[in-house]
């Protein structure tokens, strides 16, 4: 019997195991999985030569090419970060029964619009249509098929022109300490809240980092000899990975495991660090 494993892209992996032979693919719909593992058990059946691939069959809607774009990436060992796993989620629920022949610039401005009423920002749109962008021009370059990413770009132009997209607001000033103080307040006093909110906002205000940057270290990043702790893979705009920074630091020393972002981990070190140093590691 061949195993059928759904992959996190959506696309179904078969893997067919009969008389000593071995085989495996991948489609982006079962049933296409199925058929081909039907064939290849009857070939190996009959001795005849297995077809180890289908030929490739054109997507037909727009979820199609973000899956096929998600495989593609997967086979060459590159992440997809979680902003943009997000990003084409929501659009394989918005666009994506979408037929490629009917993405045209008036749908993509229905879109927009759409999406404007729904409370998005300028900037949260512009992001939008530049993955829809990239989807469809991976679509082109790598596989040959045949979509118009002209009509993403006069779509944006549009919608530029009606205010409904553009860059992100600069933000002109920093929370008060009053603010902060409430925020603290609310999240400490809350007495569902489990994890320590309070010592998370006091660290990202000292220190500046992110969220995945606080609750990424762990105890093994923390050289008490030293007094210094790791921050590994810290946002670059041109590295995503790899951009392991130490910094110099006040921790006290700790003796739970695991992540500082554990509600232990947390009270016992985060919410004493205060960094002053940053050097490349």
């Amino acid at each position: 019997m061949p195993t059928f494993t759904k992959l996190r892209s959506g696309s179904w992996r078969v893997q067919v195991r009969r008389k000593n032979e071995y085989i495996a693919n991948t489609f982006v719909r079962r049933r296409d999985a199925e058929e081909w593992a039907l064939d290849v058990e009857r070939s190996i059946d009959r001795g005849t030569p297995i077809r180890r691939s289908r030929p490739f069959e054109q997507p037909r809607i727009f979820s199609d090419l973000i899956t096929l774009h998600l495989d593609d990436l997967a086979q060459v060992g590159k992440p997809v970060r979680r902003s943009k796993s997000m990003v084409l989620k929501a659009l394989k629920i918005s666009l994506g029964r979408t037929n490629l022949k009917e993405l045209t610039r008036e749908r993509l401005i229905e879109f927009g619009r759409k999406r404007a009423a729904q409370g998005a920002g300028p900037a949260t749109i512009a992001i939008d249509f530049s993955f829809i962008r990239t989807i469809l021009l991976h679509a082109a370059a790598v596989h040959g098929i045949n979509v118009s990413v002209e009509n993403v770009q006069l779509a944006r132009a549009a919608l530029k022109h009606l205010d409904l997209v553009g860059k992100s607001n600069e933000r002109d000033r920093r929370p008060s300490q009053d603010e902060l103080d409430r925020l603290i307040g609310y999240t400490e006093s809350n007495a569902q809240q489990y994890l320590p909110l309070g010592r998370i906002v006091r660290f990202a205000v000292a220190t500046a980092m992110r969220q995945a940057e606080i609750c990424r270290i762990e105890w093994t990043d923390v050289d008490m000899s030293k007094r210094t702790v790791t921050i590994r893979d810290r946002k670059d705009p041109r590295r995503k990975d790899g951009t392991n920074k130490w910094f110099l630091s006040s921790i006290r020393p700790g003796t739970m495991p695991g992540s500082l972002c554990s509600s232990s981990g947390f009270s016992r070190a985060a919410s004493d660090a205060f960094f002053h140093t940053t050097r490349s590691r």
